[in-house]
C-alpha cells in the first residue's frame, strides 16, 4: 500500500467533511472553490504552520509529534479509531509482514469443534476463514464445501464473499451497512500492514471487481466492530438476530475467533438450534404381530 498517498487522503476526507460554520468559522461571501474546510483554516484551527499541515497531506510525515496529531485529530473531530488510523498512517510499520498463507492451530480447532450449538470460525487478520465448525458453515456458507478453508488455494475471506458472492450478499438483511463496517475494518488493517501483498492483492481485486466497493472505499471509513448485532435471512432458517463477538487469539499474526449467538428464548434462538443440531434419529417402529 502506498502509506503517503493514503494518509494525505485520509485527511483530504475528513478536511472536505467539515463546514466552516461547524468548527466556528464564519464563511466569508466570496466563493469557496474546495468542499469542506481550507488547509490554511484546519492549520490555524489545530495550531500548527501551514507548511507543517501541507508537508502532512503530501504523505511527508516524518517528524509529526504526537501533540501536532492530537491536535490535527481533535479539529477533525475524528473517532478513537479515526485517530488510530491517523497515527498508523503517520508513523507506518517498518516490520515486514509475511504474506505466506496461514493455519488454525490444533487447539483453536479443538475449541471449534467443542462448541456443537455455536456457529464460530477462525479468520487471519485478511479476513480469510482458517477453520469453521460444523454450525458455523451451516450459518454462513452452506452453499461451499465444507472442508474449503483447509486449502489457501479455495479459503473463502469474508469481505470477498460479501462483495463478489450473491449467496454470501443475500444473507445480510442489511447489506450497505455490513458493506461499511467491512470496508473500515479493512482499512484498519491495511494501514498497519502496508507491506501485507496479499492484502494489497485482495484490495485490488475488489476494487476491480465491485463498483460498490470503490465507492466505499475512497470515503475511507476507519472503525472497530468487534461485537454487535447480525441481521440474516439465512436460505433455510429464515430471518436470525444473532449477536456476535470477536475473541483474539494468541497468535503473532493478528487471528481471531468470531462466534454467534442468540437471544435466550428468542424465535431466532429456536431457528438457530434447528440449524446447526441435527435432528433425532428415528428408531424404527416395530410391528405389534414382531413383538410376539
Amino acid at each position: 500500500m502506498d502509506v503517503p498517498s493514503e494518509l494525505g487522503e485520509f485527511l483530504k476526507s475528513r478536511r472536505a467533511a467539515l463546514r466552516p460554520e461547524e468548527v466556528g468559522l464564519t464563511p466569508l461571501p466570496t466563493r469557496r472553490r474546495v468542499a469542506g474546510l481550507r488547509r490554511e483554516e484546519l492549520a490555524m484551527l489545530s495550531g500548527v504552520s501551514v507548511t507543517h499541515y501541507t508537508r502532512l497531506e503530501q504523505g511527508r510525515a516524518a517528524g509529526a509529534s504526537d501533540s501536532v496529531l492530537t491536535a490535527i485529530a481533535r479539529t477533525l473531530r475524528l473517532t478513537d479509531d479515526e485517530t488510530a488510523h491517523l497515527r498508523a498512517l503517520a508513523r507506518p510499520s517498518r516490520r515486514t509482514t509475511p504474506s505466506r498463507p496461514e493455519h488454525a492451530s490444533a487447539s483453536v480447532r479443538q475449541l471449534l469443534s467443542a462448541m456443537p450449538g455455536v456457529p464460530a470460525l477462525a479468520l487471519d487478520r485478511r479476513n480469510d476463514i482458517l477453520a469453521w465448525n460444523t454450525p458455523g458453515h451451516a450459518l454462513l456458507a452452506p452453499h461451499l464445501p465444507i472442508e474449503a478453508p483447509e486449502s489457501a488455494a479455495t479459503r473463502p475471506n469474508l469481505t470477498r464473499m460479501l462483495f463478489l458472492d450473491p449467496t454470501y450478499r443475500a444473507l445480510y438483511r442489511d447489506w450497505p451497512t455490513e458493506a461499511t463496517l467491512a470496508v473500515a475494518s479493512l482499512r484498519q488493517v491495511t494501514a498497519h500492514h502496508p507491506d501485507d501483498q496479499r492484502l494489497t492483492d485482495l484490495v485490488g481485486q475488489l476494487a476491480i471487481n465491485s463498483p460498490e466497493f470503490t465507492t466505499l472505499w475512497t470515503r475511507h471509513p476507519v472503525r472497530t466492530c468487534t461485537s454487535g448485532v447480525k441481521h440474516l435471512h439465512h436460505p433455510t432458517a429464515g430471518p436470525l438476530d444473532l449477536t456476535f463477538e470477536t475473541l483474539t487469539l494468541p497468535s503473532p499474526a493478528g487471528q481471531r475467533m468470531i462466534t454467534y449467538t442468540a437471544e435466550p428464548g428468542s424465535a431466532s434462538e429456536q431457528a438457530l438450534r434447528d440449524l446447526t443440531q441435527p435432528p433425532p434419529t428415528e428408531h424404527p417402529v416395530i410391528p405389534r404381530s414382531a413383538e410376539r
